[in-house]
C-alpha cells in the first residue's frame, strides 16, 4: 500500500469530490443512477448529522481524496442492539488495488467495534465481481438474504 495515503473523517469542503465517486460507484451499481443534487443533500446530512450515528471516512493520498467509505447504525431486532450498514464505498479508479480500499474497510470495522456494534453488512451489485471478491478476501460473507426495495417518492 502506498505509505502516504491517510484517513480522516469527511469534511463539508469534501463533498465535490466525494460526488465525483458517487458518480463513478453508481454508474458502476445499475440499481442507481448518479444525481449531483441528492448526494450533496446526502452527504450534508451525514456530515451534520451526530457523530456517534455515522461514519463518513475517505482516504488522502497528497491533499487529494482518493477514496470513501460510510458507515450508518441501524437497530437490529435479531441481533438485539445497534448493526452498522456501510453504504457506499469506492476507491478512485487511478487508485485502486493499492491497500486503500482495505485500509478504509478496516477503519469502518474499527469504528463499529468501538461503538459495540452487533455487526456490519453491505450490499454489493452481484455482477461487481471485483467488489464481491475484495469483500469475500476481507473476510465477509454472503447470505440467504435477498435485497428488495420499494421506492417512495
Amino acid at each position: 500500500m502506498d505509505d502516504d495515503i491517510i484517513t480522516r473523517r469527511a469534511r463539508p469542503e469534501d463533498i465535490p469530490v466525494l460526488c465525483d465517486l458517487l458518480e463513478d460507484l453508481f454508474t458502476i451499481e445499475t440499481d442507481f443512477a448518479p444525481d449531483v443534487e441528492k448526494q450533496v443533500k446526502a452527504l450534508s446530512m451525514l456530515l451534520t448529522g451526530p457523530p456517534d450515528s455515522s461514519l463518513v471516512l475517505v482516504a488522502v493520498k497528497e491533499g487529494k481524496v482518493v477514496g470513501m467509505v460510510f458507515v450508518q447504525t441501524l437497530v437490529s431486532t435479531a441481533e438485539g442492539g445497534k448493526v452498522g450498514l456501510v453504504e457506499d464505498m469506492i476507491i478512485d479508479r487511478e487508485f485502486r488495488r493499492r491497500g486503500i480500499g482495505t485500509l478504509l474497510l478496516n477503519h469502518a470495522v474499527e469504528w463499529g467495534r468501538n461503538r459495540k456494534l452487533k455487526r456490519l453488512q453491505l450490499l454489493a451489485d452481484r455482477e461487481n465481481t471485483p467488489a464481491v471478491d475484495f469483500y469475500a478476501r476481507n473476510g465477509w460473507t454472503t447470505t440467504k438474504l435477498g435485497c428488495l426495495r420499494m421506492l417512495l417518492t
